[in-house]
């Protein structure tokens, strides 16, 4: 998610720059401009990316899922305009079923994740996601339930914060931060930021941070990660989705670390592969491929939008259709 403004804080009409806009517009084009059509975006956030498609799309109706719920209201505000033809709901974007379920649907005709940390999340201090200021270890992306990220450092034992580094920062100094964390909770229990980034300056060693950017970045990720469930959530959540896409339905998903990206390429390529065993002169019945994949590869922001929007820079997007049930 690419929600952007300044660190005082978010108004209702806060400038918000969802990344690929026009390419996920031109992707849900085929299947939601002429008719009455539903689309989840999974991950609303400030409601960028919504907001284009309900703009481009008047028949289109959208449900926009979010976790957190200073992002629904502020979603709320700025897409009030669009009266009745959103909806908003407070949940965990793995429980899409449920949520169509709730509300008498059986099938959509496209579902939207934009993963990862809203720039809202980012720029407010309270939320504690920014390892540039010091603020609060919360990073908890629904803050009114769950572990902070201050209870992961000052209970986790050493090998499971190495499994977390390792795991979900990919950082090689992985044990080494463990046990430095593990020695200087003892002395005095961790609260903010400003505290564990000068304890990841002190441990990684300094040609690592010469070369590696930021010490805290990695860090900072996988306690996120663990925080929220991210990558098990995604697990679940992108075979939910691709099961409530009606026929001609797609999926679009925007990924920005190589985590997430990895989750979303195999599930789609998992859908997207016939199951008839190897060596049948004919497809079986009800074997056929799930989906039809629509980007070769992950596709990324080009030059220009990198310029105007630096969050864009990291951003992998895929997207497929779902076939018919003769895989057509």
């Amino acid at each position: 998610m690419t929600d952007s403004a300044g660190t005082s804080g978010f108004p209702a009409d806060a400038t918000h720059l969802p990344v690929l806009v026009e390419r996920v517009l031109e992707l849900f084009e085929p299947t939601v401009a002429d008719h009455d059509a539903v689309v989840v975006d999974a991950t609303l956030g400030l409601g960028g990316h919504t907001e284009a498609l309900l703009d481009a799309y008047p028949r289109l109706r959208v449900i926009g899922l979010d976790r957190d719920p200073t992002a629904l209201e502020r979603s709320r505000q700025r897409l009030a305009r669009h009266g009745d033809r959103v909806r908003f709901v407070h949940t965990v974007y793995h429980r899409i079923p449920e949520v169509l379920s709730d509300l008498g649907l059986s099938e959509v005709d496209g579902v939207l994740m934009d993963l990862g940390v809203s720039s809202m999340q980012l720029d407010l201090d309270e939320r504690g996601f920014a390892y540039a200021r010091d603020a609060p270890l919360d990073m908890r992306m629904d803050p009114t339930t769950g572990l902070t990220a201050a209870d992961v450092l000052n209970t986790y034992p050493v090998d499971e914060l190495t499994r977390i580094l390792r795991d979900y920062g990919e950082e090689k100094f992985a044990r080494r931060i463990a046990k430095a964390v593990v020695a200087e909770r003892q002395r005095h229990p961790f609260d903010t930021s400003e505290r564990l980034v000068r304890l990841l300056y002190d441990t990684v060693p300094a040609p690592s941070r010469r070369t590696g950017g930021h010490p805290a970045k990695r860090t900072f990720q996988a306690l996120r990660i663990e925080v929220n469930g991210e990558l098990d959530i995604l697990r679940e959540a992108v075979p939910a989705a691709i099961a409530a896409l009606a026929e001609g339905g797609r999926i679009v998903v925007e990924s920005y670390h190589s985590l997430e990206d990895r989750i979303v390429k195999q599930a789609l390529a998992k859908a997207a592969t016939s199951r008839t065993p190897e060596g049948l002169p004919v497809e079986l019945p009800g074997h056929g491929p799930e989906l039809r994949l629509l980007t070769r590869g992950a596709e990324k922001a080009d030059e220009e939008e990198i310029r105007r929007n630096p969050r864009a820079a990291s951003v992998r997007l895929r997207a497929a259709e779902k076939r018919g049930a003769d895989g057509e």
